[in-house]
């Protein structure tokens, strides 16, 4: 059985031609799945009776199970669905004054082992298809009440489980559906991919669905990025600063955002902004400092905030955007960086070293 889910506007339309069917009804059935939320072909009242019984016994609409479901005091909501036996994946929503903002995951596990992220901990799995990403979308949509005439959700974000630009097989459609008229409707500068620097990935990516794209620095210089983020030793950050740069000549108006955890006495005193701010003289940028998020053995410490609030003056002075996240669903481990999930780990990961001993 296909997955509709998954399929975007040029794969609908293909399917449909094997079907004798024209591109219009493609059309139909992308707006009855994520413009109203249907689960069942026989709800698709405007198609003929005999497409809908042959859709019936080709494809289907299936959405990841539902298995866990938490909201805290402020709003944030963070949903468990499993995607097959073994695995299950988090996405998170975000309410905001003005805008909704749903984080979603594009893999079950990961496969980079970044030194701060709990989900990296837990080891790979495998790759979401795209039915399994979209699904995310699709679920939360229905359970805030998307599918009857509102629209709580304004902003996607890839920062969930997993490294996208790993994925794009099943990411890109994804991507596709969300900014599809069709589909969600979402204007492509609010669909943000974030990637720890896997170059190759983000040329396909501006190539193919160039929508907003934020980096995961964490570090100014190579050795230091290293150890945070071990795929700077494949793609270093003369090599990740290039690929932004190419990336910016598909959106001439667009800019990257450099996300940066703030680990305490690692990657957070004054001097460590000055290097920061003279390299991003290099690529049109701004900063979005992220306060660090405890998880059990993760051997750092969050950056107090009289030393974010210095470590931000020094980008500030030097001309540069700067915003500081603020933390929002630890209460339920769904912040940045928290997000684990159930991952049947293929990797056989190891626990963290701390980069203190790192440094020893």
């Amino acid at each position: 059985m296909i997955n509709l889910l998954g399929l975007d506007a040029q794969g609908m339309e293909r399917l449909f031609a094997g079907m004798g069917e024209k591109p219009f009804r493609a059309r139909q059935v992308l707006k009855w799945i994520h413009r109203r939320g249907a689960a069942d072909f026989d709800a698709m009242s405007d198609l003929a009776r005999t497409l809908r019984a042959k859709l019936g016994a080709t494809a289907t609409i299936a959405a990841p199970a539902l298995v866990g479901d938490e909201t805290t005091a402020d709003g944030t909501r963070k949903w468990l669905l499993k995607v097959d036996g073994a695995n299950a994946v988090e996405a998170v929503f975000i309410p905001e004054t003005g805008r909704g903002t749903l984080c979603v995951s594009s893999q079950a596990g990961c496969t980079l082992d970044c030194a701060f992220c709990s989900t990296g901990k837990q080891g790979f799995s495998r790759n979401l298809a795209a039915a399994e990403i979209l699904g995310q979308l699709w679920l939360a949509n229905a359970a805030l009440g998307g599918h009857r005439g509102v629209r709580p959700i304004s902003n996607v974000v890839f920062m969930g489980m997993g490294e996208p630009m790993l994925n794009l097989d099943g990411v890109i459609p994804a991507l596709r559906l969300m900014i599809d008229d069709n589909g969600y409707g979402l204007s492509r500068r609010r669909v943000t991919v974030s990637t720890s620097g896997v170059v190759p990935g983000m040329d396909r990516l501006a190539e193919e669905c160039p929508v907003a794209l934020a980096v995961s620095l964490h570090a100014p210089e190579d050795a230091l990025r290293d150890r945070l983020v071990p795929i700077n030793r494949k793609y270093p950050i003369r090599d990740l600063i290039a690929a932004c740069n190419r990336y910016l000549e598909r959106a001439p108006r667009d800019f990257i955002t450099f996300e940066y955890v703030m680990l305490d006495g690692v990657n957070d005193s004054e001097a460590e902004a000055r290097a920061l701010a003279a390299l991003a003289r290099r690529v049109r940028c701004k900063f979005n400092l992220i306060p660090f998020n405890p998880f059990p053995a993760s051997g750092f410490g969050r950056s107090s905030p009289e030393r974010i609030r210095r470590f931000a003056q020094v980008l500030q002075r030097a001309g540069l955007t700067v915003t500081t996240r603020k933390t929002r669903g630890d209460a339920i481990d769904a912040a940045c960086g928290q997000l684990a999930g159930e991952v049947a780990d293929r990797t056989r990961r190891r626990r963290t070293v701390p980069i203190q001993e790192q440094r020893a």
